[in-house]
């Protein structure tokens, strides 16, 4: 369980802050993408440096002991220092599995990302693939990303909801 929770963490938390969307802002919580088995979020406002514009995620949906390839793209308004950091809060329905602060140039070192830090402003797209555990619980995940800057400054606001329970048979096309 740790295992699948530090894996969703290390991937989200890298391409959510590493990477960003259009200047151009939509309301706060708008579901930007969706899919019958996972979906995400984007809960950042205008004065949030980093943005969200796409979130793919491959093969979709995930599986259970297969890798899983995320692919990021969004556009940071200025560039992302040394000594960023997130908040990551893992759940099943109310139960709280994980909750975490990650230094996101750290996490991006270690993972041997494609991106770097300090990110320079602009946009960017980051592919990291990591292969999933076959112990992951047939749940739903919800998983919260909060970014912040070195200065604590809000930098990036990302909610993940990924199913995990068996898809069931529809009778009669139901």
């Amino acid at each position: 369980m740790a295992r699948f929770a530090i894996l969703v963490l290390l991937v989200t938390t890298l391409n959510v802050i590493c990477n960003a969307a259009p200047s151009e802002r939509q309301e706060a919580f708008d579901v930007t993408t969706t899919s019958d088995r996972w979906s995400w979020t984007d809960c950042s406002d205008g004065s949030f440096p980093v943005h969200i514009e796409s979130i793919e995620i491959y093969p979709d949906p995930p599986e259970k002991g297969k890798d899983m390839t995320v692919t990021v793209v969004g556009t940071a308004d200025k560039q992302i220092e040394e000594g960023a950091y997130a908040d990551v809060v893992v759940k099943v329905g109310a139960i709280k599995l994980l909750q975490k602060e990650f230094d996101v140039c750290e996490e991006a070192r270690g993972a041997n990302a494609s991106i770097q830090c300090p990110v320079a402003e602009g946009k960017h797209q980051v592919i990291h693939t990591v292969t999933l555990p076959k112990e992951i619980p047939p749940a739903p995940f919800a998983v919260s990303i909060r970014g912040y800057t070195v200065d604590d400054e809000d930098m990036a606001c990302v909610e993940m909801k990924i199913d995990f329970r068996p898809q069931r048979p529809r009778l009669l096309g139901w």
